[in-house]
Order: structure tokens, then C-alpha cells, then sequence
């Protein structure tokens, strides 16, 4: 892919993506680890696998489906990636937002970001879902360095309301109005694929992370980049205490995300029917 300019390829998935669709919605949503069911209710209309959108990277993690669905969510028209590519699975920063970058270009002005993550917090407890509000970069990679395209956005993005104050406020309410507990929190981000040590643990906690985990953050920055607006969800599949630290598996981290899906989708349902214009 670094042989020719990414501006080209996305142009051209941009391009096959409108053509397939029709049109495209304003609203994104990224379905992490184990919540690739969301998007898939009766309201779902059109079906895509990214295998068969040219130039899209392919998620080969256990948990993700690999599938981009448009369809209705909380009467709001949502395109949804149901999983992402990583870091980890030898991708770089470019590619693993190349796929939101051609859903920008498409008209996307809105992304919801969800994951799987560990919690910090010892107040948190596995199933939770904390709203970040913050993030802290600890993946050593940045989706916005190498040669500049203006037609991204700017060189250098002001990241001081990287997740949307307004958005924020929004899901809160939402939250509230359904009885479903939200955490507000900062997520810190690692390249992954293993899992953090107990000193790292205390390490990240010292930094003042709530949560971590191995995606999102390049999301956002692409998103900030480009002007596109960004609410950012966790569902809490672990708690990390370095003290009495219980080994994880993915296995394990895709089941806790999988029994959090119901309240995240009742979640989102409201926040997309409440969803700015």
C-alpha cells in the first residue's frame, strides 16, 4: 500500500463504498472485541464484507466479524464496522484508520468508538462501561506522522477535546435515563498483543489511566484530524489488580464483552436517537 499515496486508495474505496451504498450516513460506529453483534438487529439493510472493499485491511482477531453494516440504530441510518484491524496484527497506524478515513471522505461526520478493555480502577467491576473522556498514547505508533496530506485535516490537531464534551453529556443523560451505570474515565492505549505485567499495571495506573487496551486511540486522532466528532465507550472486561493479578485470555475478554453488549446497545440506541444534527 506505501507504493502509492493513501489518498489514492482511499479515494477509490470511498468511491466503491458510495457506490454500493447509495449514499452515505453521517454517523460511524466501531464495534470492538466481542461486540460484533451490534448493527445486526431487524433494522439492518445492507451488508458488506471488507474482504470485498477494495484496499480495506482485514481483522484476523478472534471477536471481530469483519463486516461493515448499514442500518438503523435508534431511528439514526449508521454505517457499522463490526471489528477493526490493530497494531499488533502488523498493521500500521495508516492502515488500521485507512478504513474510517474513506468512510470521511463518504460524508461520515460522527464516530462512535467502542472497545474491550481492562480495568485500572478498582472500583470497576467486568461487564461496567466507562465513557472516555481522555486518552493517553502508549502505542508507540501515530496515524498522523509521515509525509502530510491536507486533504486529512491539519499537520498538527488540537487533541484538548479529543471526546466530544457535548457527546459526552449526551450519553451520560442517556445513561441515566435507563438506569445503566457509565464510568467517565481515561483509556490508555498499548500495542499489545500481550497483556500488561503488575508493574506495568501500577505503572499505567501512577499515569492516571482508568482503562486499557490495544485500539481506539488511532481512531481518534484520524477522526480529530479530519473535523469528525468523537464519543468513545469501553466495556470493562477485567479488573487489573496488580496485587492479586488473575492471568487473562482473549477468550475470556471476548465472553465479559459479549454478556456487555445488551447494555451498550440499549446505550447506544438512545445516544444515536439523540445524536446531534
Amino acid at each position: 500500500m506505501m507504493s502509492i499515496p493513501y489518498n489514492h486508495f482511499s479515494e477509490e474505496t470511498a468511491s466503491y463504498l458510495l457506490s454500493f451504498f447509495g449514499s452515505c450516513p453521517d454517523l460511524a460506529i466501531v464495534a470492538g472485541s466481542g461486540l460484533g453483534l451490534l448493527g445486526s438487529g431487524e433494522a439492518e439493510r445492507q451488508v458488506l464484507p471488507y474482504a470485498e472493499i477494495p484496499h480495506f485491511p482485514r481483522s484476523t482477531v478472534p471477536g471481530h466479524a469483519g463486516t461493515l453494516v448499514r442500518t438503523l440504530i435508534g431511528g439514526h441510518d449508521v454505517v457499522v464496522l463490526q471489528g477493526r484491524c490493530h497494531l499488533y496484527e502488523g498493521y500500521s497506524a495508516h492502515e488500521v484508520v485507512f478504513p474510517l478515513r474513506a468512510l470521511f471522505r463518504c460524508g461520515v461526520k460522527g464516530l462512535i468508538l467502542t472497545n474491550a478493555a481492562g480495568g485500572l480502577d478498582l472500583s470497576y467491576r467486568p461487564g461496567d462501561l466507562m465513557l472516555i473522556k481522555d486518552h493517553i498514547n502508549a502505542m508507540g505508533e501515530n496515524c498522523l506522522a509521515g509525509p502530510h496530506d491536507e486533504g486529512l485535516g491539519p499537520r498538527f490537531p488540537d487533541m484538548s477535546c479529543a471526546y466530544d464534551p457535548e457527546l459526552r453529556r449526551l450519553a451520560r443523560s442517556a445513561a441515566s435515563r435507563l438506569g445503566i451505570g457509565l464510568h467517565e474515565g481515561v483509556y490508555l492505549a498499548v500495542r499489545g498483543p500481550s497483556y500488561e505485567t503488575p508493574a506495568e499495571t501500577r505503572f499505567y495506573r501512577r499515569a492516571g489511566a482508568d482503562a486499557i487496551g490495544m485500539s481506539t486511540v488511532q481512531e481518534t486522532l484520524a477522526a480529530v484530524q479530519a473535523g469528525v466528532r468523537v464519543l468513545g465507550i469501553s466495556c470493562i472486561t477485567n479488573v487489573n489488580d496488580p496485587d492479586h493479578q488473575a492471568p487473562a485470555a482473549h477468550i475470556d475478554v471476548v465472553a465479559k464483552a459479549e454478556q456487555a453488549a445488551a447494555d451498550l446497545g440499549r446505550l447506544l440506541a438512545e445516544v444515536c436517537a439523540q445524536w446531534p444534527n
